[in-house]
């Protein structure tokens, strides 16, 4: 069974992850607004892997017992000034995603829950993985600067992507 203040914690990371979804979403449609097909593609694809870590949550809680109490979700914000500044925004997104991420680990580790710990070392990991994405693509945005054909360049780059699930063994 799930520890109350773990499943509430966790609850309000569901939310989180919700609202990243619905952010990378948001980022998506500014970027199909300004015929950036591939950077909006990139954002598609960031959606989809922020709703399979809700869904990844939620299935913890159930399978540890608890109960998932969905939340309402902010409006996400809907304009930016350039590419440079959504991609400046996702990665200070992804890091507090961060900060989140690892005060789940702490309660874990002060409710000496175990089994939390072991799943939660793979957001862990994940969040590596996510502020290392984010912040290269922004590196490469930056170094640009007002090249438009660099920017379309990237931006065909950035169309390749597509959202795959971890094998089941990876995810554990």
């Amino acid at each position: 069974m799930i520890d109350d203040r773990m499943c509430e914690a966790i609850n309000n990371q569901i939310n989180a992850e919700l609202l990243s979804a619905y952010i990378y979403y948001s980022m998506a449609q500014w970027f199909e607004s300004q015929d950036l097909p591939g950077m909006a593609q990139w954002m598609y694809a960031q959606t989809q892997e922020e709703m399979f870590h809700a869904d990844r949550f939620a299935r913890y809680v159930n399978g540890r017992g608890g109960r998932v109490l969905l939340q309402a979700i902010d409006a996400p914000p809907t304009d930016w000034d350039s590419p440079q500044a959504v991609f400046q925004h996702a990665l200070e997104h992804e890091q507090w995603v961060t900060g989140n991420i690892n005060n789940l680990m702490d309660l874990a580790i002060e409710i000496n829950d175990h089994a939390s710990k072991n799943f939660l070392m793979w957001y862990v990991n994940e969040q590596v993985e996510e502020e290392d994405n984010v912040g290269s693509v922004l590196a490469q945005l930056k170094r640009i600067g007002d090249s438009s054909n660099a920017l379309y360049m990237l931006d065909k780059e950035l169309g390749a992507r597509s959202f795959s699930p971890p094998a089941a063994e990876e995810e554990k």
